[in-house]
């Protein structure tokens, strides 16, 4: 017998150490109350659970407690000599029956799924595994090795912080989002101190925010930062989970992510630094699947304390899970207690962390009832009805692998979606495909035909070029095919559907010619994507024209591939953040670039006009017969300020605004347009994507000019009226 409270054998001697109250089943997790702590485990099929105390070096197991309250499924304790910064973890009982889809194993230490920190790291070891591995019967036989030497250990939590003003909503309609990795973000950039890039104090440092105001962002996108683990598989080949999309923690900061304090005041200053500079932070949230992966994965936490709650089994052969989203394993959020834990995540991060909204990815798994996705799902209704969450920015990733997986437009009102719609028909045009003119003219409308039902808003569709998952915009006019050699994969990982073209070489080029082409080509898929109808989302560094050398699938390339390079921001790259700034400039000052509705193409009552007119370059309004040539590759788009007249505001005022002229050119070769007629005033050149900095002659140019616009480009024009 030793001090530690362990029998030489393993097993807890008699507990003689702090005091051990029974304690609440409510709230699930550990909350520490200023004089102790409660411990509440929720586990349906457990026969015992023990509670683990470690010293703070994470090695030493100071003591087994087994709980001793057993209230509506929750195993629960207080120990009022707990303070803030216990290490603990569990350890639950039960029978081992993979076949019935039960896989208690007491000998493996257990992640508490409401954890609100980890401390360590896991180190990948065969003791992990609940069953032996490369054993004959594989999951079905039984390991007794310990893996607590191996886990990373849950920590008590103090949550108090002092948070400054909070950040009012902004209006969907007003948001420009931005994709961004916390890690790869910082990691190179010059102006950030060295301990803290790849952190949430890197991100908080003013020449980051200074970046965002002036480009014009509204709501950072963070690619995940609940706690997650690396691949073993990766891991071993040198690489590692990048991206994040591997959680094991919905509760808990990655801890690499929390810089040199390790601590959570670091992504609470975080958010608050981005609010004071009027910057929503939202989340990408994996709540889908988790890091525990198929039934020959670890056991590290759900899997250990209770298999057939936590996971979506297969009805007739509950040894084996569901898989919807080509990770092993499905959450059950059919499951009152697995989606109580998903909605105490959300509203955890709202309420104590501080953020703005969410963006889920592989959303169809959430919602999906006894297989098939279901707009009343268990999880959309509790959404739609929590009071917490209707105050926040929810979009969807409308689509996972499984069958019927596709749902783009199909999520409830209320929710914003991904719409890859919109960024395959925007990439088809540009590189010059045929029969693009109607998708074109569909997506730049925030695909009304999609999107407009049960009174959902343009803002539903958050319209995307690039995201984290593909290709860069600098990688998208510059390569043909994909390059991923450096994954390991023989080139099967990422898609091979990316609607790209390399202007002319295959990647790296010294040609003038095509490299001034690419920039082009980048200017006018910027622009089109600031100034169509929805909310608009960039990736981080396509401002600049960042390249990951080819590669659309860095997810396990945490280094030079993926990192943003701002120490080679070269003129180019400075001359295109100059032209986003000013795109975006003008985005935000002109509502009928954003309207809140949808457009009609009707007559605005008390005019002559409608809302928005479709036209040929010879000045004529489009007719069926005009979007049915595929060979049609130039539009004119007029947008008229005077809906504003009968689109009021919610306190009933008018929002009358400029009327713009939007000359589309998608042709190898330049076309003549002519100015509609009609109109009591004269345009006025803004943008010219031709030139470098996308600046243009301004004129002004009276109605009927013929106006040349360059092969491959796009104008924009302003009405300025006799009277002003």
């Amino acid at each position: 017998m030793n001090d530690s409270g362990i029998l030489p054998n393993g097993e807890a001697k008699a507990f003689n150490g702090p005091r051990v109250w029974p304690g609440s089943p409510n709230p699930l997790g550990v909350t520490w109350d200023g004089s102790g702590v409660n411990f509440a485990l929720f586990s349906a099929h457990a026969e015992k659970v023990e509670l683990c105390l470690f010293e703070d070096d994470g090695v030493t197991e100071t003591a087994r407690i087994p709980l001793p309250e057993y209230t509506h499924e929750v195993w629960h304790c207080y120990l009022p000599d707990a303070r803030p910064g216990q290490l603990y973890g569990y350890r639950v009982h039960g029978p081992y029956e993979p076949l019935a889809g039960h896989r208690f194993n007491p000998n493996k230490l257990l992640l508490d799924p409401y954890a609100k920190a980890l401390v360590g790291d896991l180190e990948w070891d065969d003791a992990l595994f609940g069953y032996q591995v490369g054993h004959p019967d594989e999951d079905l036989s039984f390991d007794e090795r310990d893996s607590a030497p191996f886990l990373p250990k849950c920590q008590v939590v103090d949550p108090a912080f002092t948070w400054g003003r909070p950040m009012d909503f902004r209006p969907w309609h007003e948001s420009v989002i931005y994709e961004m990795h916390v890690r790869g973000y910082t990691k190179l950039h010059p102006e950030v101190p060295e301990e803290f890039r790849g952190t949430f104090e890197g991100l908080a440092t003013q020449p980051v925010i200074n970046h965002l105001k002036h480009l014009g962002i509204t709501a950072i996108e963070l690619l995940p930062i609940h706690a997650f683990l690396q691949d073993r598989h990766l891991i071993e080949r040198g690489l590692s989970n990048y991206w994040g999309y591997n959680s094991i923690g919905y509760f808990a900061p990655h801890p690499a992510y929390l810089g040199p304090r390790q601590h959570l005041s670091s992504f609470k200053s975080f958010v608050q630094k981005m609010h004071d500079a009027g910057i929503e932070v939202i989340l990408d949230v994996v709540y889908n699947h988790t890091a525990e992966g198929s039934h020959l994965g670890p056991t590290l936490s759900f899997r250990g304390i209770d298999n057939y709650s936590y996971y979506y089994l297969m009805g007739n052969e509950p040894r084996f899970y569901n898989d919807f989203t080509g990770t092993g394993n499905a959450l059950e959020l059919r499951h009152p207690k697995v989606l109580s834990m998903v909605m105490d995540s959300l509203r955890y991060w709202v309420q104590t962390m501080g953020v703005d909204g969410f963006r889920f990815d592989l959303a169809t798994t959430l919602a999906r009832v006894e297989g098939p996705y279901h707009e009343h799902a268990s999880f959309l209704d509790a959404v739609a009805q929590d009071p917490v969450l209707g105050g926040v920015k929810l979009i969807a990733e409308p689509w996972d692998t499984g069958l019927g997986g596709y749902q783009v437009g199909h999520f409830p009102p209320g929710w914003a979606e991904w719409n890859d719609q919109y960024r395959d028909a925007m990439r088809k045009f540009w590189k010059g495909d045929e029969g693009q003119l109607f998708f074109f003219a569909e997506c730049f409308s925030a695909s009304a035909d999609i999107f407009n039902r049960r009174g959902r808003r343009t803002w539903a569709s958050v319209n995307f070029i690039t995201a984290h998952d593909g290709f860069t915009l600098g990688d998208l006019v510059s390569y043909n095919e994909k390059h991923n050699d450096a994954n390991g994969e023989e080139g099967r990982d990422g898609s091979d559907n990316n609607n790209s073209w390399n202007c002319g070489a295959e990647g790296e080029t010294e040609d003038p010619g095509i490299l001034a082409l690419r920039r082009r080509q980048m200017r006018n898929l910027l622009a089109t994507l600031i100034f169509s109808q929805g909310m608009p989302m960039l990736l981080a560094g396509d401002e600049f024209g960042h390249s990951q050398k080819g590669n659309n699938n860095v997810y396990c390339q945490d280094n030079e591939i993926s990192w943003l390079d701002w120490h080679d921001l070269d003129e180019a790259g400075r001359t295109q953040i100059a032209f986003v700034s000013r795109l975006l400039d003008l985005r935000h000052k002109h509502i009928v670039f954003h309207r809140n509705r949808f457009f009609h193409g009707e007559i605005i009552p008390g005019t002559e006009v409608k809302d928005v007119v479709w036209m040929r370059p010879d000045g004529r309004e489009m007719g069926d017969e005009n979007w049915d040539d595929p060979h049609a590759r130039a539009l004119a788009i007029r947008l008229s300020g005077e809906a504003g007249i009968v689109h009021l505001t919610e306190t009933g005022e008018q929002e009358p605004d400029d009327t713009f002229l939007l000359l589309v050119n998608a042709d190898h070769e330049a076309v003549d347009f002519v100015l509609p007629n009609g109109d009591a005033g004269v345009w006025e050149a803004l943008v010219d994507t031709t030139a470098e900095d996308g600046g243009a002659e301004s004129g002004p140019f009276p109605p009927g000019t013929v106006l040349q616009t360059g092969a491959r480009s796009l104008r924009l024009l302003r009405l300025v009226l006799e009277s002003g």
